[in-house]
């Protein structure tokens, strides 16, 4: 076998173990829907390595807003859960996304344009800028988007304090 089929099988076999992780998901997020008895359609994809799943609904956002919570805390517990479901099914740890109703995916345009103003400002000024404490996805949101713009950013203390440094170059 040459390096380059090896390296496509490999592929292959991340694709369908993702694919996997997102339908076991499923499942259990189908059957958290039910006993809630909340309407919702779940989408599986793969993106960036990792079994992305999603609730969304036809009949408006609101009863899934339950789902999402203040700040959404009851969202990250959602996903806690859901990645221990997989787990228990397949003994491997999954690093799978969950967004419900969008929540996500706006957070994280919101944050990419944090990220963006805060590289400015630290380009501008030549000062470091200190963003407030962040969770683990909010602050790799916050990262992605300060390489973007051409700048280093570190994350500092403990959790959950712990916060996004833009550096200046």
């Amino acid at each position: 076998m040459t390096e380059g089929t090896t390296s496509a099988a490999e592929g292959a076999d991340t694709l369908t173990r993702l694919e996997q992780e997102g339908e076991i998901a499923a499942d259990y997020l189908e059957g958290l829907l039910d006993i809630a008895d909340l309407d919702g359609d779940i989408d599986m994809d793969v993106e960036a390595d990792r079994a992305a799943v999603s609730i969304i609904s036809d009949s408006g956002t609101r009863d899934l807003q339950k789902l999402v919570g203040r700040d959404g805390e009851v969202l990250e517990a959602l996903q806690e859960l859901t990645r221990l479901a997989v787990h228990r099914e397949t003994g491997d740890r999954s690093r799978l996304m969950l967004d419900i109703a969008g929540y996500r995916a706006k957070k994280r345009a919101e944050l990419s344009e944090l990220g963006a103003k805060a590289a400015a400002d630290a380009k501008n000024s030549g000062e470091p800028v200190k963003l407030k404490p962040m969770t683990p996805f909010e602050r790799k949101v916050v990262h992605d988007a300060v390489k973007a713009a051409g700048l280093r950013s570190e994350s500092e203390g403990e959790e959950p304090q712990r916060f996004v440094v833009v550096l200046p170059d």
